[in-house]
């Protein structure tokens, strides 16, 4: 079942990462899709924001790997735009986030190491807003999206 959401602007793709975020369970992979500028940190800052109460959210583009453990579970927000190759995911603590949560901006970068089990969440730039689509990746996500 994939869910398909018009955000005309940044409040309402922030609100689509809230949302989302009170479906989040321990091992759950979150893989953001979509071009620089798209919007992919926009919808992870209401994601971290709404899961951990954390505001204060960078974009990891220079850091690759920001961490934020005062919600539930650590979430580990990955920006993987600048590897040069898949296996470095595994320095990033890419194993540690098994317990946690995983959100990963540039996820075709993780190679092989990205799961089948997972999110997908496209965003695409409008001439005014954005197009969000949730695509779940397994029958948790089949069953969590129900209703979104």
């Amino acid at each position: 079942m994939t869910v398909i959401l018009e955000c005309p602007d940044e409040t309402a793709l922030r609100d689509v990462g809230a949302r989302v975020a009170r479906m989040l369970e321990a091992g759950d992979v979150i893989a953001l899709h979509g071009d620089l500028g798209a919007g992919k940190t926009t919808f992870s800052r209401g994601l971290i924001a709404d899961y951990s109460g954390t505001m204060d959210v960078p974009s990891p583009t220079y850091t690759l790997v920001q961490m934020y453990d005062s919600g539930p579970l650590p979430i580990w927000h990955f920006d993987l735009y600048r590897l040069k190759s898949p296996d470095e995911v595994v320095e990033l603590g890419w194993d540690e986030t098994q317990d946690g949560i995983a959100l990963i901006e540039w996820p075709d970068r993780a190679g092989d190491h990205l799961p089948e089990w997972r999110l997908d969440v496209t965003i695409e730039i409008l001439a005014e807003g954005r197009r969000v689509t949730l695509e779940p990746r397994g029958e948790g996500w089949q069953t969590r999206l129900h209703g979104f």
